[in-house]
């Protein structure tokens, strides 16, 4: 059976609404896409790291409990695990104040076995951060000689902005590795000062992979692939908190590539209607997502969307 294998940074997420907190969840983007992945019964390996403390205990104990395994979860007892605050504005979108120690991107620990057709989830600064850099190619190289399907989440935050010209080779790097890129506005703002889609693709991106997904919030998704460019609208909803909208996007379009039985051969032939049906699963989960606090979608969620395939 298929599996997806993430990797990235774990941190525990305290939001606040009105200068109160209203609640504590474990996150980080792929970690968020896993267990909503991981309730939705997909099989599922996360490659992080957390510190010997309460919160890293916490971490664990979510993720046992949402069924992600902690094979890979590697703990570093000279470490403290990663906290945010997210402070929700009137549009239930957030600002952060990390807490966090740089020492504890190590990726010491041994990479799970991977095979044809798993999907490797990778993205956001952990992909790029120098600290591990060699760790994060060989693991990529690794997915990549044994024919995994590979998507890369760009995920660029404003704080690293600084730092986009120096990041520049390993960010051309991930997206050699890459089968399908996806990316934000706000994620080509920060890199290259670029928001038009078409030129983002054509100057930036189709040299590596022709099949590239531009999100724009609730301005809708952009698809550009080999047989298909399109516009999708997005869900309206009223949502409750914005968190972990876009990596819960990610987890459904891996959710429908794997119930369409999408491997990485197939990718340059989908048709419209294939990426109709993935894209959708996409905006399904993101939309979901939004209507609570949780960095995940619900287990309940998994029979509602499974009535679409």
């Amino acid at each position: 059976m298929r599996k997806v294998i993430g990797i990235g940074e774990t941190i525990v997420d305290v939001l606040f609404r009105d200068h109160q907190p209203v609640a504590a969840v474990p996150g980080g983007s792929s970690f968020n896409a896993l267990i909503s992945l991981s309730r939705m019964q997909v099989p599922t390996l996360f490659v992080s790291e957390v510190g010997a403390d309460r919160v890293g205990e916490l971490v664990r104990d979510y993720m046992r409990d949402n069924g992600l395994p902690s094979d890979y979860l590697e703990v570093n007892p000279d470490a403290k695990t990663a906290i945010s605050l997210a402070f929700l504005n009137d549009r239930q979108d957030a600002e952060y104040v990390f807490y966090k120690e740089a020492s504890i991107a190590k990726l010491d620990q041994f990479f799970p076995k991977i095979e044809a057709d798993d999907i490797v989830l990778f993205g956001s600064y952990y992909a790029l951060n120098p600290a591990i850099r060699s760790r994060m190619f060989d693991f990529l190289q690794m997915a990549s000689d044994r024919g995994a399907l590979i998507y890369y989440d760009v995920n660029f935050r404003q704080t690293h902005q600084h730092e986009a010209l120096k990041l520049g080779p390993s960010l051309i790097e991930n997206f050699e590795f890459a089968d399908i890129i996806r990316g934000s506005d706000e994620d080509f703002k920060h890199l290259f000062q670029l928001q038009d889609v078409d030129k983002i693709y054509k100057d930036r991106i189709r040299y590596y992979t022709p099949t590239f997904i531009y999100t724009k919030a609730n301005q809708g998704v952009e698809l550009c692939s080999q047989k298909v460019r399109k516009h999708y609208e997005a869900h309206t909803i009223q949502p409750v908190s914005t968190i972990g909208a876009g990596d819960n996007f990610n987890a459904g379009i891996l959710y429908g590539l794997l119930k369409m039985r999408i491997r990485k051969a197939d990718l340059l032939e989908m048709t419209e209607s294939d990426w109709d049906r993935v894209i959708q699963c996409g905006l399904e989960f993101a939309s979901e997502v939004c209507l609570s606090y949780e960095n995940s979608v619900p287990k309940d969620f998994a029979q509602r969307l499974n009535t679409q395939f």
